[in-house]
């Protein structure tokens, strides 16, 4: 079972009714939410973005939680419409969506929307240099002529959060996610399983 920290960024419409139906199942068998989101790509697809505790997401991972989630949906029936059902890890540029996702990805560029005016703006890039309980620190890699360098930006605000990819990025996740597939004695993989709801398939 995960720990049940709450998400910061959280969904609306029926992406918040398949997320209500989906995440204490999911924490239940050791999966973390990440993100839902049904979009019109290929008629329909409904994308389940989740994660284990340490960040990894084997192919394995993928199948298991939708073959785990497909009833659940086929029975709730959350989706008035034919869907195509994906599954998949996160990926390096991820969303973050909890506050230990800034904390574990201190020292890293990431793009970051509020839902309300902070300091006069809604956008903000910056490396993520501080987290408290109540907001993360941002310094500013493209500063503008007049602009402050360093954003504070309260938790409460966010509406969207995800990392900018780099190289300095990718030789870290990397070098994380080697760490965990170790630690669980799991072997390099792809990180991805898409099948047709609600009886996958590989695709």
């Amino acid at each position: 079972m995960t720990d049940d920290e709450p998400r910061l960024v959280t969904e609306t419409g029926v992406d918040a009714r398949v997320a209500a139906r989906i995440e204490p199942v999911m924490n239940a068998e050791g999966f973390r939410l990440v993100r839902v989101r049904l979009s019109g790509q290929n008629g329909a697809t409904l994308q389940i973005m989740a994660e284990r505790a340490d960040g990894t997401m084997t192919v394995e991972d993928c199948e298991a939680l939708s073959r785990m989630i497909s009833p659940i949906l086929d029975v709730d029936d959350p989706i008035d419409r034919a869907y195509h059902l994906e599954v998949s890890s996160p990926g390096i540029d991820r969303p973050l969506v909890r506050r230990s996702d800034f904390a574990r990805w201190r020292g890293h560029i990431a793009k970051v929307e509020t839902s309300v005016l902070v300091g006069g703006r809604k956008r903000f890039r910056g490396t993520i240099t501080d987290v408290d309980d109540q907001a993360v620190t941002l310094f500013r890699d493209q500063p503008s002529m007049g602009d402050e360098n360093t954003n504070q930006i309260p938790f409460n605000a966010i509406a969207d959060a995800r990392l900018i990819l780099t190289d300095d990025l990718i030789r870290a996740s990397l070098k994380a996610d080697k760490a965990a597939r170790a630690a669980r004695g799991l072997e390099d993989e792809f990180d991805e399983f898409s099948g047709e709801g609600p009886d996958p398939e590989v695709s």
